[in-house]
This record gives C-alpha cells, sequence and structure tokens, in this order.
C-alpha cells in the first residue's frame, strides 16, 4: 500500500475549507493525484458521495467512531468543534496555515481487481483497510506531537487526535481502484489538555513509517493470505496479486485511452459552453461517456449500477479465465523462526541510505523502521501484527549495528532526527579522501602564452579568455594530477575547455572527455569539439561492474583480465576503447553531478594509468542521484583549483554580478541584500496561494514562448510540473496551437499531443534518444512518435508508443534536476524551491529570470526568497554531516524537562561566569575608592563602575529567581541512589542564596 502525505491549506478567505467540502461531497475522485500542493488544488477531485463522512476520534489508544455532516465538517476542518463550534487553540488566519494532513491509503491495482471480482475478497480487503486504518490513527496519537512555547521548542505529546476518513472505490476514469482518504485534523489535544497544532514536519517525516505499515499489512496479515488462497489467489514477489497482475497493464493502458477519450470530450464541452467550466455532475457525466466511447455494445452513457458488469466485460476481454472460480491453494509461507534477520536489517539499511541521498547520506530512525518493516512484509512471513513487532524491534537493532551514529551521545533524540549514515555510505566517504590523498601530486601549469596560443587557434568571432579562464585551461594542460575548476552557470567553461584541449594536443598529451549522463556527454562534445562518453561507458571499458547485492545494496566489482564477463560471456581483454597512459588528461564535465561510486572508481583507475584528473563543474547546482561530495572532496586535495567568476551568459552584465552573489551567500545578512536587489529589479513576483502561482508560470510561458523563444519554469515537486504542463497544454489546445486530432499516451498517463514539449527519461541505444533531452513531438503515427530535438531542428528520432507510455512525459516545465544543463532565454522559478533549484533556474535564462513567492507582503516575500538562498552545511566528510545533524536536533522540539533542563544548565553557566564579573567589579570598585578617595575630581570613573556593577547584580537577581521557579516547577522528587538526577546536575555548586551579598551596595 503507497500513499503520501498532503498538506491542505487555508488559502485566501478560507479557501481551503470550502475546497475540502467539495472534494468530500461533490466531486469525482482520480487516485493518481498529480496537483497535490494544497487544498485548493482538490476541487476538481471528489470523494463517494453522501451526507456524512466518518470521523474517527483517537484518545489513549481508544478509538471513538461518529459521523460529521457538510456543516460539521465544515466547522470541523476550520478548527472549531462540529458540536458546540468553539474554536480549538488559537485561530490560524494565514492563507499558509496547515487545515489537514491528507494521508493516502493506496493498494497495488490488482487487489481492487481481485475485490472486483469477489464478494468475500471485497469484504476481507475492506476488513484489512479498516486494520490498517486503526493502527495508523493510533500511531499518530502515541507518536506524533505537538509543538509549544516560544519558537516551538517544547514537544508536547498527544492525547486526542480525530481523523476524517473517505473511501473511495474507482478512479476518475472508472476503472477499479479501492483506495482511502485518512484527512488528520492540524488541531490536536497535548496531554495537558490544550489545544494547539500537531507538528507537520514529525508528521510529513513519519509517513514513510505509515506508508511501510500498510505493505506489512497487504503482504503478511493472515487473514487477508487465507481469503486470497481460499479462491486461488497468491502474491508475487512485487506484492500484486500474481493472478490478475497480467490484467492491470492492459486496464492501464485503457484507463490512457479514456483520459484522451475524456480530453477530447472536455474540449468539446467547453467550445459548446464559452466561458464556463462543467459541474460536478457535467463531469461525472463525461467521465462516464469517456469511460463507454470504443467499447462495442455500450451505450453512450453508462448508469452507476452497471458499473460493475462494465468492469467485468473488460477483464473478460483481457482474460475470460479470470472470472471463473478458481480453486484454493496453499501457498508457501516463511515462519518466522527461519528469517533471515541480518539479511532483512541490512536490506532496511538500503533502503534508509537511498532515502538519505538529499541529506548527505543521513537518515533517522523512521527511515530505519520503515526500512525494517519492508524488509519483514517482502519476506514471505505470514502472522498476526502483535507477532510481527518483536522481529521488526529485533531487525532495527541489527540495522542500526550496520551503520555510523552521528550523534551517538544523544541516546534520547527524536526519531525523526537524521543521525545515522550507512557504514558503506561513510567508507565510500573515507576511501574516497583516500584516493585524492594518494593522488595530489603537484605539477605545473601550462604557460600563459601557450595557452593564449591555443585560444587563438581555436575560438573564433572575437571570442577572447578572461584571466581566470587562462588560468583554468593551463591547469588542465598542465601536470598537476588533481585539478578542480569550479564555476557559476555561463562562466564560460566549456569555451575553457576548448582551448585546454589545444593546449594539451600542442604538448602531445590528450583529452578524454566524460559526463555522469550521456545526454552531458554528448552536449559537452558538441561545445568543445571531441568525441565524449559517459563516465559509466569509461570505467566499465576498465573492467567496472556494478550491479546489487541480495540485500539491494550497490556494489561495485572488477574484471581482471582473462575473466569471463558475465553480462557478455566473453573473457575481458581489457581497456580497449579509452586506454589511458601517463599525461593523459581525463576531463569530468558537470562533475557536481558524479557520485562516490564511481568517483571510487575513477580515481582508481587514474592512480593506475598516471593520468591525471580534471573536475569541471558546480556543485552548488543539481546534485547526483546517488551520494554527493565527490567534486568537493577533491577540490580539498586537488594541487592546482581555479574559481571562475566571470559570468558570460547573461545579456545584462548588472545581473551576471549578482548571480555571483545569489550562488552562495556568505550569512543571512548577505542573502536578505541579494533578496532586496532581485525584488528592486522586480524579479521577485508576490502571489497569495499556490493556485496564483501556477496561474503566473503558465501565463509567463505564453508571453516569453512566442517567437521561437525558450522558457523555462523550474517546479519544486514533480507533480507541480505535472500541473503546470497539463495546464499549458490544455492552454494551447483552447487556443487552437495544439489539436486532438491524434493522442499519444505517455508517462504516468499524461496526454500527448502532436507539438507538445517533452522530456524523454531513458536512453534507447535503438532509437538514439538520451535520458532527460527535451523534445518537441513534430508527428504521431501509429508506428510510433518523431521527436524533433529543440536545440536542433534537423535532429530527429522516432520512439514507439510502448517507450512513450513509459519513458517520456511532457516537460514546459520541470523540476531543477530536468533544467540542469539548459540554456533558455527566460527562467520563472516557482515557490518552494531549496538553494540549488533557486539558482540553477535563475541562472537559466539568457535575457530574464524571475522567482516566484507565496507571500501576503513584500517584505515577507523577499525574506522567503532570502530563506531559499541559504544552504546547509556542505556534507562533504564524516565531520561535515556530524555537524548537519547536531544542527537539525537543535531545531527539534524537546520534551519540557529536556529544555528545562537546557535552560537550567545555561541559566547555571551563565550565573557562575557572572558570579566572576560580580567579585572583578568588587575589586575594582575598591581600587578605585582607593585611588579617588578625597579627590572628589577623578570619582566619575568609579562611579560607572558602581552603576555597571548594580545593572548586573539586578539581571543576576532575575535569573536567580528563574532558576529557582524552574527548579521548583520542574523538579520532582526522587529517591536518593546516590546518582543526581538532571536537574540536580544543572544546579550551581553554590546555592543563589549563598551569594546574596553580592547583590549589596
Amino acid at each position: 500500500m503507497r500513499g503520501g502525505l498532503e498538506r491542505w491549506k487555508r488559502g485566501v478567505g478560507s479557501q481551503g475549507v470550502r475546497q475540502a467540502l467539495a472534494y468530500a461531497f461533490q466531486g469525482s475522485c482520480d487516485s493518481h493525484l498529480r496537483s497535490t500542493v494544497g487544498a485548493e488544488a482538490l476541487a476538481v477531485y471528489s470523494a463517494a458521495g453522501g451526507a456524512a463522512v466518518a470521523r474517527y476520534v483517537v484518545e489513549g489508544g481508544a478509538i471513538i467512531a461518529d459521523t460529521l455532516d457538510e456543516q460539521q465538517l465544515r466547522r470541523w476542518v476550520d478548527g472549531r468543534d462540529p458540536a458546540t463550534h468553539q474554536r480549538r487553540g488559537r485561530d490560524l488566519t494565514s492563507p499558509d496555515a496547515d487545515l489537514i494532513l491528507d494521508g493516502t491509503i493506496n493498494a497495488p491495482k490488482s487487489h481492487s481487481i481481485a475485490a472486483m471480482l469477489n464478494a468475500d475478497l471485497a469484504t476481507e480487503f475492506e476488513s484489512l483497510q479498516d486494520r490498517l486504518r486503526d493502527r495508523i490513527v493510533t500511531t499518530w496519537q502515541r507518536e506524533l506531537n505537538a509543538r509549544r512555547g516560544a519558537g516551538g521548542r517544547l514537544r508536547e505529546s498527544l492525547g486526542r487526535i480525530e481523523v476524517v476518513e473517505l473511501q473511495h472505490r474507482r478512479s476518475r476514469a472508472l476503472d477499479p481502484h479501492i483506495h482511502r482518504h485518512l484527512w488528520l485534523n492540524v488541531k490536536v489535544l497535548g496531554e495537558d489538555g490544550k489545544w494547539s497544532n500537531v507538528d507537520s514536519r514529525v508528521a510529513m517525516k513519519m509517513q514513510t513509517v505509515m506508508n511501510a505499515e500498510g505493505e506489512l499489512a497487504s503482504r503478511t496479515d493472515p487473514q487477508w493470505l487465507d481469503a486470497l488462497a481460499r479462491h486461488g489467489f497468491t502474491l508475487d514477489d512485487g506484492g500484486e496479486i500474481a493472478e490478475l497482475a497480467h490484467a492491470v497493464r492492459p486496464l492501464s493502458r485503457r484507463s490512457t485511452q479514456i483520459e484522451a477519450n475524456r480530453a477530447v470530450l472536455l474540449a468539446s464541452w467547453r467550445s459548446d459552453h464559452p466561458g464556463i467550466e462543467p459541474s460536478p455532475d457535467e463531469l461525472r457525466r463525461i467521465d462516464r461517456l469517456a469511460w463507454a466511447r470504443a467499447r462495442p455494445n455500450k451505450p453512450g452513457d453508462v448508469d452507476e449500477a452497471a458499473w460493475e458488469q462494465l468492469i467485468a466485460d473488460e477483464l473478460a476481454a483481457i482474460d475470460p479465465g479470470m472470472l471463473r472460480d478458481r480453486d484454493a491453494v496453499s501457498a508457501e509461507r516463511m515462519p518466522i523462526d527461519e528469517l533471515d534477520r541480518d539479511l532483512l536489517a541490512a536490506q532496511a539499511v538500503v533502503e534508509a541510505d537511498a532515502r538519505s541521498a538529499c541529506c548527505g547520506g543521513r537518515f533517522s530512525l523512521f527511515d530505519v523502521r520503515a526500512g525494517a518493516t519492508r524488509a519483514v512484509a517482502a519476506s514471505g512471513v505470514v502472522a498476526p501484527r502483535e507477532q510481527l513487532q518483536p522481529v521488526i524491534d529485533d531487525v532495527i537493532v541489527r540495522a542500526l549495528a550496520q551503520t555510523v551514529d552521528l550523534l551517538e551521545d544523544e541516546l534520547d533524540r527524536p526519531a525523526h532526527i537524521k543521525g545515522y549514515m550507512a557504514a558503506s555510505t561513510a567508507a565510500a566517504k573515507i576511501e574516497l579522501a583516500a584516493r585524492f590523498d594518494e593522488l595530489a601530486i603537484g605539477g605545473a601549469s601550462a604557460g600563459q602564452a601557450e595557452v593564449l596560443t591555443a585560444a587563438y587557434a581555436v575560438l573564433q568571432n572575437g571570442i577572447q579568455l578572461e584571466r581566470r579562464q587562462v588560468e583554468a585551461a593551463a591547469a588542465i594542460a598542465g601536470t598537476d594530477r588533481l585539478v578542480s575548476i569550479t564555476g557559476p552557470a555561463g562562466a564560460g567553461k566549456t569555451t575553457m575547455l576548448r582551448v585546454a584541449k589545444a593546449a594539451l594536443a600542442h604538448r602531445g598529451r590528450r583529452m578524454v572527455v566524460v559526463a555522469p549522463t550521456k545526454k552531458a556527454a554528448s552536449v559537452a562534445g558538441r561545445e568543445i569539439g571531441t568525441s565524449a562518453s559517459s563516465l559509466h561507458a569509461l570505467l566499465g571499458d576498465h573492467g567496472f561492474r556494478w550491479g546489487r547485492d541480495l540485500a539491494g545494496a550497490e556494489i561495485w566489482t572488477r574484471l581482471t583480465i582473462g575473466e569471463i564477463d558475465s553480462a557478455t560471456g566473453v573473457a575481458y581483454a581489457g581497456p580497449s576503447r579509452y586506454r589511458l597512459v601517463p599525461g593523459d588528461r581525463v576531463v569530468v564535465d558537470e562533475a557536481g553531478m558524479v557520485d562516490l561510486h564511481a568517483a571510487n572508481a575513477l580515481a582508481t583507475i587514474a592512480a593506475e594509468s598516471g593520468a591525471g584528473i580534471a573536475m569541471v563543474g558546480d556543485h552548488m547546482q543539481a546534485r547526483p542521484v546517488g551520494h554527493s561530495g565527490a567534486m568537493a572532496t577533491m577540490t580539498r586535495r586537488a594541487t592546482a583549483v581555479v574559481e571562475l567568476t566571470a559570468v558570460h551568459r547573461f545579456t545584462d552584465p548588472d545581473y551576471a554580478a549578482l548571480t555571483l552573489r545569489m550562488r552562495e551567500p556568505a550569512s543571512k545578512d548577505a542573502a536578505v541584500a541579494v533578496a532586496t536587489k532581485l525584488a528592486e529589479r522586480g524579479l521577485i513576483h508576490r502571489v497569495v496561494d499556490h493556485v496564483q502561482a501556477r496561474d503566473v508560470m503558465v501565463e509567463s510561458y505564453f508571453r516569453w514562448a512566442s517567437g521561437q523563444r525558450r522558457m523555462a519554469l523550474v517546479t519544486s515537486t514533480n507533480e507541480e510540473a505535472d500541473a503546470i504542463n497539463e495546464a499549458i497544454q490544455q492552454r494551447r489546445v483552447d487556443r487552437g496551437d495544439l489539436t486532438l486530432d491524434r493522442i499519444a499516451v505517455g508517462q504516468d498517463e499524461q496526454r500527448l499531443l502532436e507539438g507538445d514539449v517533452v522530456q524523454t527519461r531513458r536512453n534507447d541505444r535503438a532509437t538514439g534518444v538520451e535520458n532527460r533531452a527535451v523534445w518537441t513531438v513534430h508527428r504521431i503515427t501509429p508506428a510510433g512518435l518523431e521527436l524533433r530535438s529543440v536545440n536542433d531542428a534537423i535532429v530527429t528520432h522516432v520512439v514507439s508508443h510502448e517507450y512513450a507510455a513509459e519513458h517520456v512525459h511532457l516537460a514546459y516545465a520541470s523540476t531543477v534536476h530536468g533544467i540542469q544543463g539548459e540554456t533558455t532565454d527566460a527562467s520563472i522559478v516557482g515557490p518552494g524551491v531549496d538553494a540549488s533549484g533557486l539558482y540553477v533556474g535563475m541562472t537559466r535564462g539568457r535575457a530574464h529570470n524571475e522567482a516566484i513567492a507565496i507571500a501576503r507582503t513584500d517584505a515577507v516575500a523577499k525574506e522567503q526568497i532570502a530563506e531559499s538562498l541559504m544552504r546547509g552545511i556542505p556534507e562533504v566528510s564524516i565531520d561535515d554531516s556530524v555537524r548537519a545533524a547536531r544542527s537539525e536536533l537543535g531545531r527539534a522540539a524537546r520534551p519540557p524537562a529536556d529544555v528545562v533542563t537546557e535552560e537550567l544548565a545555561e541559566l547555571n553557566d551563565w550565573m557562575r561566569r557572572t558570579r566572576g564579573k560580580l567579585l572583578e567589579l568588587d575589586r575594582d570598585i575598591s581600587a578605585a575608592d582607593a585611588e579617588t578617595h578625597g579627590r572628589p575630581s577623578l570619582m566619575r570613573g568609579g562611579s560607572l563602575l558602581v552603576d555597571k556593577r548594580v545593572a548586573l547584580n539586578a539581571e543576576y537577581g532575575r535569573a536567580s529567581d528563574r532558576y529557582e521557579n524552574l527548579s521548583r516547577q520542574y523538579r520532582a522528587p526522587a529517591p536518593r541512589t546516590g546518582r543526581r538526577n538532571a536537574a540536580d546536575e544543572a544546579a550551581p555548586l553554590v546555592h543563589p542564596e549563598a551569594t546574596g551579598h553580592l547583590r549589596m551596595r
């Protein structure tokens, strides 16, 4: 079972409350939520219609169920008691305030097909979801928390939460898709009896555990699996029902056709009804028409009562045998005592490690727990949930033994803090540093005259190198084994590399250009004027192979000369395409995207061959898919490091200078100054909510995309990119720029039309397309899609419809990884991106770059942009990761006793130091009294000391009173064990009352 946790926000004029009601009572549900950025996006979807929804009140682990009608649900969503209208806690009126957290319980589609085919399985499946719901809501109540106090420092346990459940049986396309929504109201009752808001950050991070619980339920629950076995069904390794899995893809293909039909019907309806939108009833009618179209002998409209028969007919067309009763089966099950718990622990660490790539390799106890739960779910064991908990706990303990604890002295840390690292990742960081240390052999750069001569020979149209470019080319053409060339976007790195290649050639040496991806290699080769390949092609030629072990961990091996290559069955004869010799220079372009494993292999090859390495890129831009830090690790050790500073991409030189300040602000004040400059230039667009942000991005596309100009729209999530892509596509259809004459289906069931801008997401040797290359759909034929490059209209390739359905999606907007390396005429960056996303997005456009901020005032908008510009601690080494983990821990809410203990300790330390200062002042005042006795003209200095001492003594008195109040309030009586408790540890060695004489004078 899978599903995210999305935030529904209040919106302007409590729009979120209205949209929540529309979702619950009016619309039509689509289980593939693509626009899940807030409540405002959900009005176009549905829940099962009805006059009431189910509410579950969870208090002390007990669940009480009742129902809410529409008016009661309105009050409940709005943060009020549904019966008394009483406001619960503080009224949060900000449009960005959370109202509810929406958790989706999604099962594999084959489960819904089984429930559709068999009434007994339908009942059992609903029971399974009931049990899962109960576990989720009780876990929320037990393990989530509220935040209290100044800055939210206090962690308050929850005494009561309330959850509304919506149950859906079908998708918008009327295919069977049983799923539920659990709405957790952000208003929660603390154990202290006070209403406040749930700590939504903890809830979001805990969702991976909740998803794992769903996986565990669907794959290990005895009642559910016994029911499947009674009717002849079993689960495959992926958790799908093995005997029905073959029907999933045909149904999905049928759903894509339904989406295409729906698009045509909607376009026709809007043409007949200009200026208005279809009502929920009309949308449901269109949905049914879209479902029925192209089905032989079906009515033009679908009666709800006939839905199940229509689905049965569809399944019968796929496989008539699915509708027949099946004999019971006896599935093989793994006994608990035969589980390989060490393997399960390794699998748990692999999953947690995979989730940690964006955090320097750090993960949390939640991540380990989710990995352990999923590992047990996939083990083949079948047992009641309570019997599995000891197994999961044991797997967690074993998994933690395979990690490095970055906070080993913090025994009582919150479970969401990312304070662990896989031992394998830590080892990769350490090994890479050691290999680069060995390669850090100094040399000499090429002469400036030599470089300028090479530049004159290869550069045309009056292009000249600036000083830093000359230094960079000289370093690459020189003899230092490790060279690092860093520089901002648009700094002319590829121009510099053309010159470096010529300088190397003049010395009789060779430049071998590689890049982390095939697309980047192709771009580099074209712009430098040389052949280039992916880094993995070079590593493979030198015998490196990569794969997965039994736990799923990425492992790298290396073939020896004469060893049989298991992939080809041929003996490995050594490198043939990329033979390296001393003096060769391997240039890694876009090196900021090289992961640790590939960098370790490259360093090994360089050490063996005598070749030098030059990493050229910008670690401030997008990170690799795996663990990052390779380029930064080498830069710290390279004997030749050049940072390019001049920016050549932009038409406005003042903006070019501003992008350098934007790249890595030295402080929060520096970031605010950059944001202020952006605002003064009109490059921060303030909007009131996500809907307006999306509208601005869509309008910007049409403003800039005319006249063959390229436009970059950068979003924080793939879901937001999908929503903008589909909005732009629909607008182009409405304008007549695109037609619905021929329709193809893309990734995630997107509609693709002739003229659409798309991106391919997988390298394909047969057709020549590359991962993340951007194209225009030139023609759709029965044979496939003819794609034309947006950079070179002469370059065309044809991909099959099957490839398109798996690996092609709309690309008017994309996340930072989708736009990395592209140069456009203009760029708009949506809200919510991180520092690298904002920097990359704001450096794509030659003529114009703009950032969108959701804020109520211009001042708040600037503050948000400044916050986005700030980068976390670069986690290159293990020490860097320890500092980052401690920083995260410092921002987390802590139990009241912990917070008070911290404050007591801080007060104690301050009082100790202040007592010393008071004693020093006493001494100085006494000395001043002696020196000025009988000499009134000199008494002013002594008087100033007295005034200073009086003020400091008054501050000490207030601190002393605060210390006593805290001690009396929170120091609980405890049996004397000869060991001081936490509060005792913080107590001054000299009681404040014993220093009362210091208050005198």
